[in-house]
């Protein structure tokens, strides 16, 4: 499980990656993580196994290693755990839930 401190210190760590899996219009409602891509949990799995180029092109960031750190974030932290499950599945072998995600994060920001 990835922690508020892991989260909030994100954007200084460029090789970790932090993924909102949230729907947009969540995001319009709530506001955004900084330094997270979104990618709905409808659409991740196609995206994590989009190429290289794609994946880029799309989402503005070069696609994860294998062994890249992955952090996965949601509202209440059930997607976030499917997210991880599903990227752990795909082979991937550092992803993990934010479990607090935008709930925790909205409280410790106030």
């Amino acid at each position: 499980m990835a922690t508020y401190e892991e989260v909030k210190d994100i954007p200084n760590h460029p090789e970790k990656y932090l993924f909102d899996v949230r729907n947009e219009s969540e995001l319009k409602e709530t506001g955004i993580l900084p330094a997270s891509i979104n990618i709905p949990l409808t659409e991740l799995e196609k995206a994590l196994n989009l190429p290289e180029k794609d994946f880029a092109q799309t989402y503005g960031r070069a696609k994860p290693a294998v062994d890249a750190v992955m952090i996965f974030s949601c509202k209440a932290g059930g997607r976030a755990a499917r997210a991880a499950n599903l990227a752990s599945t795909l082979g991937f072998t550092n992803a993990k839930a934010y479990a607090g995600s935008w709930t925790e994060w909205q409280a410790k920001q106030s």
